[in-house]
């Protein structure tokens, strides 16, 4: 089983939950790697990836790799190059014909730009794997929620789950009353729930 990774925003944990959950397939026997096809600004997410992934070489984890920190459309603009799609497809599909498993991870939210008239949606349609959602536990995570699990749905793809990331020690009433809501409203269950620098995962409900 292969996943994308994407999240409500930017800055929202989806490199912090990617690498936990890359490492703790690894700790279970499974022959799991990360994929970033994009990086724009510094390549740290790649190399967590990279390093998660048993040393896998960077560049096979982040093909592309855009030194402005923007969206991938413009910062390609800013490098006068374009990203090529058909490429990142390839570069995905070689990593799962020999791994297990392939976390990939979107840049940015669910539809970041990436080329003329196609983003990270149309990325991962052509992908074609189911999506886990990382949420970002805090007010405003209900509306974005539901409109990144509806849009994901509209796409035709299937919406494995949601992670709710908590970036912050302590919780207001709006990332305490989240948790309950987001299901209800989503129809999609959460799979984890990571307190604040949580370095660990219970990974069984991946396994499945």
């Amino acid at each position: 089983m292969s996943w994308f990774i994407t999240g409500t925003d930017t800055g929202v944990g989806k490199t912090w939950f990617s690498r936990l959950l890359v490492q703790g397939l690894r700790a279970e026997g499974r022959d799991a790697v990360g994929f970033k096809p994009v990086c724009c600004g510094e390549r740290d997410d790649a190399t967590l990836l990279a390093e998660a992934s048993g040393g896998l070489n960077i560049d096979e984890v982040n093909p592309v790799w855009l030194k402005a920190p923007v969206a991938p459309k413009v910062a390609a603009m800013l490098a006068n190059m374009k990203v090529n799609p058909a490429s990142l497809v390839a570069s995905c599909k070689m990593l799962e014909k020999r791994h297990d498993t392939v976390v990939v991870e979107g840049a940015g939210g669910w539809r970041v730009p990436l080329a003329d008239g196609y983003d990270m949606a149309d990325l991962a349609t052509d992908f074609s794997l189911p999506v886990i959602v990382v949420v970002a536990n805090r007010l405003g995570a209900l509306n974005h929620t539901i409109l990144t699990v509806e849009d994901i749905r509209a796409s035709d793809l299937e919406v494995a789950g949601l992670v709710l990331n908590n970036l912050q020690e302590e919780q207001d009433t709006a990332a305490v009353t989240n948790k309950g809501m987001i299901e209800e409203l989503t129809g999609a269950p959460i799979l984890a729930e990571l307190i604040h620098g949580q370095d660990f995962l219970d990974i069984e409900p991946f396994l499945k």
